[in-house]
């Protein structure tokens, strides 16, 4: 898995989470969430068994945004059953083309 620069307090919870998260895409550019570089940080506590994922959006007037977030939602829920997911958005800092993975530059001919 190449460097994705996604903060976590758990690699290997993270991984796992990851899994999931390369099967939501953005429709409007049908590459998936992590190689678009939204995905910011993804932390978990173990205790009370709480994930919290932060992640942005390609613009905040991105019109796809409630089903993306809703999609993270969802995928995380799938790899965690068990625990209480919450996705909150961040505009801070701001997502641009650099935060593609060379995967995801590939993907789109760049």
């Amino acid at each position: 898995m190449e460097n994705l620069n996604i903060k976590t307090n758990n690699d290997e919870q993270c991984s796992h989470a990851l899994e999931d998260l390369y099967n939501v895409y953005d429709p409007e550019i049908g590459l998936n969430i992590v190689d678009l570089g939204l995905v910011y940080e993804i932390h978990f506590n173990e205790d009370d068994k709480k994930l919290a994922c932060i992640m942005t959006l390609t613009s905040q007037f991105c019109p796809m945004g409630e089903a993306i977030t809703t999609d993270t939602s969802n995928s995380l829920t799938k790899s965690f059953p068990e625990w209480e997911v919450r996705v909150d958005l961040t505009f801070d800092p701001p997502w641009d083309f650099s935060k593609i993975t060379p995967t995801g530059k590939e993907f789109l001919g760049q």
